[in-house]
């Protein structure tokens, strides 16, 4: 849309919201303006008056960062502006864990989640002072001594010149009663912000080179050391900012799903940001592998436009499904409209089944460059059981039995811990004890039973502690699981096999088909169609395949008829029928 006809319709909007208040209550933005900046150098003078009870030196002993989809037993919020998204997702999280509401009236905080339904259970009111709602920015980190020992908090310097708001950390510190770590003296200090940073809980950081560009007087060897010795971070990697991000924070286009599994924005080719997002996953995936040592899985999710169909690059939202958080069992999305929202709900189901999707409108919010992660910050568990698997992927192999190994660690040790497993999700799970492998490892294995070709496996694995504590992974087990399916050679693959083709979906199709294709490494893949009957073969795709991809065609160009699909990735050929069928006009 024209800008200047999209400032027109939207003028009478912007009126009634300034006169009414309602536009100057939204609190500070989630940019650094130009006073700010010009205030920022002086702000740095004083730091440490606002970081006044953390220790200042590193650790004693050997931290570990945990993931985000590590058990918490917090969820923090601050109540000050866009009320209504923080309303729905504590209603969404004190049913998965303890809230903790930021605020300075607990009363009216109360008052308003009452008068909304919102039961006032597992909450707790911190009154503290602050500055804005972006806790995920300002807020603490978590640490563990020795893997799964004894739970501490992190505070950086944030990046901001916002003093209350970089005091809240020390206000979680008083309520948790958490030791917490400060990189805030030389030459341990940190300019650090929340949503520019995530973690594989095994020693893997992942931001953008705005650390580099707020730290300019330290090397980016300092910075690894820093991160290193507060929190255990030994592989940093640093990836290019984005043209259109005007905060340039990486969870606004990509999210850890697990340790293996990168979720990446994806925009229309070649507009907005698109091409330097697929720059940065192109960059860590030819340079990084998994801390498994294998390639990362990679799932894309659409990087939706704005109401008026505008992208980042012609004046549009920043609208994006990346900025999701995890609740323990739940998952909270940014919502915007259901033509979309549909569709990114579905490819999160599909990347962790068993886990709830829960959607929260994020229109207001999402202008100031920020939605649900941006507001949102964990205190993790002060009692892991922490369990790290790498999935099984799918085989072509029918005897011999299929292994599954674990590092599963507790502080009282591990009593003892299985695999679940079934072939069909209306049945039962059985179960395969598994063996502890050479003490003090914490490597636990045990091997499925040999499948049928054809055959889907969903499993997931449960351990129990020395202390009695329960645990499952993935979380939300037995509802979530992990599955691989053993493959049938069906006379139609030829060479090693390196990608799996769903069957094209809907067979038969009239407007458009879906293709599904999951690959074991990076790959040069090219998809064609051809009729039957024989004929030209149209390129559908062709380009280097990094990680799982679900493919949308449009039928337009073609007639009723049967049509082979043809799947070409390094040395493998794969067929597929398809029967277009086409509504008479």
């Amino acid at each position: 849309m024209n800008t200047y006809w999209r400032k027109f319709i939207l003028l009478p909007v912007l009126m009634n919201l300034v006169f009414s208040g309602t536009l100057f209550s939204q609190g500070l933005s989630h940019r650094l303006d130009n006073t700010e900046k010009q205030e920022m150098p002086s702000y740095l003078r004083q730091i440490r008056q606002y970081h006044t009870s953390g220790i200042t030196q590193p650790p004693a002993f050997s931290a570990r960062a945990s993931a985000e989809w590590e058990e918490i037993d917090h969820l923090i919020v601050t109540w000050t502006s866009y009320t209504t998204i923080i309303r729905e997702i504590v209603r969404i999280a004190q049913t998965e864990t303890h809230v903790i509401i930021v605020c300075s009236d607990s009363v009216a905080v109360k008052n308003n989640l009452s008068s909304n339904s919102v039961p006032l259970t597992n909450i707790s009111y911190v009154i503290a002072p602050f500055n804005s709602i972006w806790c995920r920015d300002y807020g603490p980190w978590n640490i563990y001594s020795n893997a799964v020992d004894s739970l501490s908090l992190i505070d950086w310097i944030y990046n901001r010149p916002r003093p209350k708001d970089d005091t809240v950390p020390a206000a979680i510190e008083r309520y948790t009663g958490l030791p917490m770590y400060e990189m805030t003296s030389f030459p341990n200090d940190l300019i650090h912000t929340g949503g520019n940073f995530m973690c594989d809980g095994m020693g893997t950081g992942f931001s953008s080179r705005l650390i580099t560009d707020e730290n300019p007087t330290k090397t980016e060897a300092e910075i690894d050391s820093i991160m290193y010795r507060y929190m255990g971070i030994n592989r940093y990697i640093l990836m290019s900012t984005l043209p259109y991000d005007g905060i340039h924070h990486i969870d606004m286009h990509m999210k850890l799903l697990d340790e293996e599994t990168l979720l990446f924005g994806e925009y229309p080719q070649g507009v907005a940001d698109g091409p330097a997002i697929e720059n940065n996953m192109q960059y860590v995936l030819n340079n990084f592998n998994s801390p498994f040592g294998t390639p990362y899985k990679i799932v894309r999710i659409p990087m939706p436009p704005d109401a008026f169909g505008d992208y980042p690059d012609n004046g549009g939202d920043y609208r994006t499904y990346a900025n999701a958080v995890f609740v323990n069992k739940t998952v909270i999305l940014p919502y915007y409209e259901e033509q979309y929202d549909t569709i990114a709900k579905r490819i999160w189901q599909e990347a962790l089944p068993g886990y709830r999707i829960e959607g929260i409108d994020c229109n207001s919010i999402i202008p100031s460059l920020g939605a649900i992660h941006c507001i949102t910050k964990e205190v993790a568990s002060s009692e892991p059981l922490w369990i790290v698997h790498q999935s099984l992927r799918d085989t072509y192999s029918t005897s011999g039995g299929y292994t599954v190994n674990a590092t599963i660690m507790h502080r009282s040790g591990i009593a003892g811990a299985s695999v679940y497993f079934r072939t069909d999700t209306t049945q039962p799970y059985q179960s395969v004890p598994m063996q502890l492998q050479s003490p003090p490892s914490h490597q636990w294995e045990a091997t499925l039973p040999a499948q049928a070709g054809g055959t889907t496996v969903y499993y997931y694995i449960g351990a129990v502690s020395n202390s009695g504590k329960h645990q499952v992974r993935p979380l939300p087990a037995p509802a979530g699981y992990w599955h691989f399916s053993i493959l049938l050679n069906t006379g139609f693959v030829t060479g090693i096999p390196e990608v799996s083709v769903a069957n094209p979906f809907p067979n038969p199709a009239s407007t458009e088909f879906n293709l599904h294709l999951k690959p074991d490494v990076p790959v040069q893949t090219d998809i064609c169609i051809t009729p039957v009957t024989g004929g030209e073969a149209k390129t559908l795709f062709s380009g280097m395949l990094y990680g799982e991809r679900y493919f949308q065609f449009a039928l337009d160009p073609f007639c009723s008829g049967t049509y082979i699909l043809t799947v070409k990735s390094g040395s493998q050929l794969i067929r597929k029928k398809l029967l277009v069928v086409r509504s008479e006009k």
